[in-house]
Order: structure tokens, then sequence, then C-alpha cells
């Protein structure tokens, strides 16, 4: 384990980790706090870098959010005379829960911040197991959470499970029955649950800004069709439209396969080729009447229309302040794939002796650096691989797609995310399903013009005896 912790710690985050232990112990030592929250945290901070291999950044991002618990319980106990039972600690943990989707990352936030507030408190056992219980159900509560009314179910789990850890705790008498303040911590304790999801309601947008990160609520938000961006599409590309939300619904399905982000799947989908929206006549999903604009382009000046929709997006993102968490999606959705296409028309259209870099035609780049990147760069090419065959059959179709991803395999475009073989196979499974259901062949059924034309005869016919 001490191998393990020095290997991931770099000299320059140990320094950092100590200078942050020796600040947090001064300041212990004048606000007449117990001095082992110091040490307790220079533990915990050691053993979180082992085992997740955090950055600087997210350290950070915790000692703020406990800062300010500290601070609310410092508060609390020295300048009024409200009882510790409605700090909300269980915020703090929703909050990581929500901004992070991590039960580990939540489960260490609701140990840290249940002991410190009952350190602070005067070593408070009984509120550290109060909290604890309460921290953990809001985590579990929130969890993937899309909708406020599962907010509001949180508020009541984490009231319930607080008063019910305060009374099998089966304090003193004096903490229960003495004026009848027992009814009063258990009221306490129930609207400590709406007041922490009431926290987190309020600022859940403020803490999404400062820490960078997204949450599903900001990509639902992101996945309506009257944001601007995809209303241009709708209106100027339809063909790229189109092809993002099927691209959306094969990233969708196969992230959910293998237990990542699928509503950020699809939602980074729904924007990986705004680029386009510049010269959308160049692209062949929005090429209507079949007239290809690249049939009088040399293939070096292909090259660089194709390769500017990566640009070209990255500036739509910025000028709309899409979230970097979305514009991953739009430089990396190529990763550092050749254009093939255009790459071996260079090589049949290259004089004697000449020779066609390779290079020249790969995508800038990065590769995917996460599963649900990853994802999509793998539907996009499987989603315009099988468009193309002229009789999409299931079996035809499987083929093409396990060919897709073994070629980016092989390719070593998912080098850098975290998929494994297993998970490839699922993806593989999903997409072949999803886009056979897709490409079903349907009944021809039987042309009825003879019997059209009979009857229409045999009709005149009576109509003209009549007469």
């Amino acid at each position: 384990m001490k191998d393990r912790i020095l290997s991931n710690l770099k000299p320059l985050q140990i320094v950092f980790v100590f200078f942050l232990t020796l600040v947090l112990g001064f300041f212990c030592y004048v606000a007449s706090f117990s001095m082992s929250i110091a040490l307790l945290f220079l533990v915990l901070g050691l053993y979180l870098k082992a085992c997740k291999n955090i950055d600087t950044k997210l350290f950070l991002h915790f000692g703020l959010l406990l800062t300010l618990i500290a601070a609310a319980s410092a508060g609390l106990l020295s300048y009024t005379s409200t009882s510790l039972l409605y700090i909300p600690v269980a915020a703090v943990v929703m909050l990581v829960m929500l901004l992070y989707n991590d039960l580990q990352l939540a489960f260490f936030m609701s140990f840290a911040s249940s002991i410190l507030v009952g350190l602070i408190a005067g070593n408070r056992f009984d509120l550290m197991i109060i909290y604890f219980c309460g921290s953990l159900i809001g985590a579990f509560s929130v969890r993937g959470s899309r909708t406020r009314s599962e907010l509001l179910n949180a508020a009541l789990f984490v009231g319930l499970i607080q008063v019910l850890a305060l009374v099998l705790l089966d304090p003193s008498k004096e903490f229960l029955f003495i004026q009848n303040s027992g009814f009063d911590h258990l009221l306490a304790l129930l609207f400590n649950g709406c007041i922490s999801a009431a926290f987190v309601f309020v600022s859940l947008k403020i803490f999404e800004n400062i820490f960078g990160v997204m949450t599903n609520f900001s990509l639902l938000e992101l996945s309506d069709f009257n944001h601007p961006l995809l209303k241009r599409m709708i209106l100027e590309c339809p063909g790229t439209y189109h092809h993002s939300l099927f691209v959306s619904n094969l990233s969708e399905m196969a992230a959910d396969s293998i237990g990542a982000n699928a509503l950020l799947a699809r939602v980074g989908a729904y924007y990986h080729d705004i680029g386009k929206l510049d010269k959308p006549e160049y692209f062949t999903e929005n090429q209507i009447f079949g007239s290809n604009k690249h049939d009088n382009l040399e293939p070096s000046m292909s090259r660089l229309v194709i390769l500017n929709h990566v640009k070209n997006g990255m500036e739509l993102a910025k000028k709309y302040k899409l979230n970097s968490v979305i514009s991953d999606f739009i430089v990396q959705h190529h990763g550092t794939s050749v254009m093939h296409y255009f790459y071996q028309r260079a090589i049949s259209e290259a004089q004697e002796g000449e020779t066609v870099d390779e290079q020249i035609f790969r995508y800038p780049g990065p590769k995917p650096q996460t599963r649900e990147t990853a994802i999509v760069l793998l539907a996009d090419s499987v989603e315009g691989a099988c468009r193309s065959l002229d009789e999409p059959t299931p079996t035809r179709i499987d083929e093409t797609v396990r060919k897709i991803i073994n070629n980016k395999f092989i390719d070593g475009q998912l080098d850098d995310c975290n998929l494994t073989l297993k998970d490839l196979d699922r993806i593989s499974a999903t997409f072949s399903r999803v886009l056979s259901a897709m490409y079903h062949s349907r009944i021809k059924y039987p042309e009825k013009s003879n019997g059209y034309k009979a009857n229409r005869k045999k009709s005149s016919e009576e109509n003209s005896n009549k007469s």
C-alpha cells in the first residue's frame, strides 16, 4: 500500500498535500478545534489519492465543500443557539454524487464531513453516526437523478434515516427527554433533509460552473431541441441532424449496455457534428440531389474541408458556451483516424513515383479519453458504414459492425479510454441489434393494378348496358 501511494503521488503533490495539512492544522489551533482533524484529513487524502488517483483540482473541490460544512458548524456553535442537527451535511454528499456520479467519492465525503462536524461539535459520536447514515442515503437517493421530484424523495429519505439513527442510538436522557427536547430533535432531523435538498437545488448550478463539470440536469437542458445549435442543424443541415439522432440512439444504448453514462453519450452525439453547419453541402448526408461537391476538388482540398468541421465545431462550442465535457465529443469523435476515402483518392490520382503521406489525411485528434467519447466515435463510424450497404441484412450488418470496431481497435483509436474487450463485445452486439432493427426488411404488398383495371372495366360495361 505504501509503495502504491508513493508511486501515485508526485513530489509537488506531496508538498501540496502537506501544505494543506499545515494550513488546516493552524486553522484548527486558532479556532480551538481538535488537532486530530488535520491528521485525519492527511490520512484520508493520501488514501483517496492511492485508491482513485484523483488530481489536485479535485482535492481543492472537496476542500471547498468541507470548508463550507466546517464554517457552518462553527458558526452555529459559536454565534447562534441553533441546534447542530440543522447542519445540512447530506447536502455536501448529494452535491458530490450529482457532480461526479461516483459512489466511492460520495462515501469518502460522507465519512469525512460527518467526522468533521462531530469533532467540531466536541467529539460528538452520535452526530457522526446520524450524519454518516443520512449522507449515504442521500447519495444513493440522488444517484442518476434527472428530475426535481427525485430531490424531494432524497429529502424525505435523508430525514427519515437520520431520525431512525437517532432512535436506534438510544442516547442519554439529557439528549432526548428533558423538557420534551426529544421531539424537537426528531423534527430538526426531518427538517434537515429538506434543508439539504433545498441547498442542493439552489447551489447545484453554481458548483457546476465553479468545478467545470456537468450533471444530468444540465445535460437534459442541452438535449432540448430548442437549443439554438440544434435548431440551426434542423434548418440548415437536416441530413447531419438526422445522422446525429441516429448516432445518439446507438451511443445511448451502447453506453447503457456497459454501464457508462448513457445520457452524456446521447447529448454528446447531438453536438459532435455541429461544425458541419459551416459548409453542410460538402457532407454526404446533406447532398440531397446526388451532386457531390468533392468531385470537382483535389483530395488535398477535400481533406481541408472535412478537417475544418472539427475546428468550426470548437469555435461554435465556444461561441455558444458549451461545457468542455460536450466539446470533447467534437474534437475526439474522429480521434486520429484516417480519412480513407480521400486518402485512397489521393493515392489513385498520384503521379508515377509520387508518394502520399498517410499522416496528412489523419484527423488531429486527440483520441477518445473517456468511454462515452469512444462510444460516439464507434457509433459514428458504424452508422456511416451500414448506411452505405446495398443490402443491409442482419448478417452483413453484424460483419460490418465488428469489422469497423476491430479496425478502430487495431488503429489504436481506443488506446486512451478504459474500454475493455468485454465492453467492445457488448457494444458490437448492441450496435448490430439496433441497426438490424432499423434496417429491417418490410413486407412487399402485391400490386392491385390489374384487379383495379378489371373492376373498372367491368363497372364501365355494366353502366353501358344500363344506358
